[in-house]
């Protein structure tokens, strides 16, 4: 019952320092947009209008919407990035061979910034979804491939062996021995890769969509609303952190 209490306790406290550093950083805001009355951007950043510009948007029905078209790319482009990462880095894992060959070629490509396959995205789709989802699941495959060959690099030969003794096929080895076993690395590869990926949609859906948070904050910034390209703001923040707490609930 004691350790029951103190978790609880403790539980209280973080969700305690948290609000009181939420508190501490919108006071700071305030600060920051009072000081700079000069400036009609920082002005309007200001906290105080952050009510008035989310109901213009409800209003005009277009976040609820971007939220929703944002988030169908970003899981369009997780689940290609897995369909494709999980597959090449069981590969490389499993061949010493292919680890050697692919392993400047991997390093290489993992290195590139992924927005800067834009005009390439943009050639080989148009403008649309395609892209977006394109340069979503580039930035992704690299966390997930990486993430398999830790798993396989991890797994136990020991139960490959007993699977192999007791006349397990090849394709029954990987189905009750290998993807169980490298799941939590795949996984963790995948909250990785989801963070990533959320980062980079927003300036993705910058290329010429006409629809997504991305394309909002542009559409904001050029109809002068700086107090809604303020809230479109917020709510990626919001949401990245709600993507990312709910990618540890089901890692556990």
């Amino acid at each position: 019952m004691s350790t029951l209490k103190k978790q609880n306790q403790s539980l209280t406290k973080s969700w305690a320092l948290g609000a009181a550093g939420i508190i501490f950083a919108v006071f700071l805001w305030w600060i920051f947009t009072r000081a700079a009355t000069g400036n009609l951007m920082l002005a309007a950043f200001a906290p105080a209008n952050v009510p008035d510009a989310l109901k213009s948007l409800l209003d005009r029905g277009v976040l609820l919407s971007d939220i929703g078209i944002s988030l169908l790319r970003l899981l369009s482009g997780l689940g290609l990035a897995a369909l494709l990462g999980v597959p090449l880095g069981l590969v490389i894992g499993f061949s010493h061979l292919v680890e050697q060959t692919s392993a400047p070629l991997v390093q290489f490509l993992r290195m590139v910034s992924p927005l800067s396959w834009a005009p390439i995205a943009v050639a080989l789709f148009g403008v649309g979804s395609l892209p977006v989802i394109f340069l979503v699941a580039i930035a992704a495959i690299w966390p997930i491939t990486l993430g398999t060959v830790s798993g396989v690099r991890a797994l136990n030969p020991a139960h490959l062996q007993v699977a192999r003794t007791l006349g397990a096929s090849g394709p029954e080895q990987l189905r009750s021995v290998v993807l169980p076993s490298i799941r939590p690395f795949v996984l963790s590869g995948i909250r990785l890769a989801l963070g990533i990926g959320w980062v980079i949609i927003v300036p993705a859906e910058m290329l010429g969509v006409s629809s997504g948070l991305g394309y909002e904050i542009l559409n904001a910034r050029d109809r002068l609303a700086y107090d809604e390209m303020l809230v479109v703001i917020l709510v990626i923040g919001v949401l990245g952190i709600a993507l990312d707490t709910l990618a540890q609930k089901l890692l556990k």
